[in-house]
């Protein structure tokens, strides 16, 4: 896949969109991994007529992955898409809506995925997503975040961007692409700081700069009840 310039990455492309499936698991080494991991956790959370976003869903990998649970269990998938290109070429379960996910509204729902999608919305939009699905789950509902974090401090924070580095060098990747794609994601991508996911987030996964954390319903109302309390 030909990368764009310094700044220049976008989802609005027809031949980013058509590559994507094998880009994303050349770039990422522990994708399936990854994704095995999201539809594993979702099954504890997706109950009987229960309702499931996928926030950034892209082609379907989330929904694809999750696709037998929901049908056992008669569950509505809506996946959420800010790139028409992407959605296209959209296979897997439920409906998907073309929009930017920081300015929709979430209905009350049991679980929420967003899978390498808030690092792509502006700080102060996806500060406010956060906060808006969260509030949105029902009791026993969870929030599903997957996402490339903000680096550490100190040489530990060399040595895992270096980790992350050598995983994408050990899949094939060629060397130059990988430099190239960095600077393409200048200024289009902002790795997420965990601060921003609120209180009661359990990390669940690790590898270099990317995590994985789950946030629990109760987690939203017990921090509601500690600010009221203080």
């Amino acid at each position: 896949m030909k990368v764009p310039g310094a700044g220049g990455w976008t989802f609005e492309d027809k031949g980013i969109a058509a590559a994507f499936d094998q880009h994303v698991r050349e770039q990422l080494p522990w994708y399936d991994l990854a994704t095995g991991a999201v539809a594993h956790i979702a099954r504890h959370y997706i109950p009987a007529g229960g309702l499931v976003y996928d926030v950034g869903c892209a082609t379907g990998n989330v929904g694809r992955a999750l696709a037998e649970t929901l049908q056992a269990r008669d569950a509505t998938l809506i996946g959420i898409e800010s790139s028409a290109e992407m959605a296209e070429r959209y296979v897997g379960p439920g409906q998907i809506m073309v929009a930017n996910a920081a300015s929709v509204d979430f209905a009350p729902c049991d679980l929420i995925v967003c899978f390498l999608t808030l690092m792509f919305i502006p700080r102060p939009e996806r500060v406010a997503m956060i906060r808006r699905m969260r509030a949105s789950l029902r009791p026993g509902g969870a929030l599903v975040v997957f996402e490339k974090i903000e680096a550490g401090s100190g040489y530990p924070a060399t040595v895992l961007w270096r980790l992350a580095l050598a995983g994408k060098v050990a899949a094939g990747v060629d060397a130059g692409e990988i430099v190239a794609k960095e600077l393409s994601l200048s200024g289009v991508q902002r790795p997420l700081a965990a601060s921003e996911l609120g209180q009661g987030a359990i990390e669940w996964f690790r590898f270099g700069d990317f995590g994985g954390w789950l946030i629990e319903h109760q987690a939203e109302a017990q921090g509601a009840r500690r600010t009221k309390g203080a």
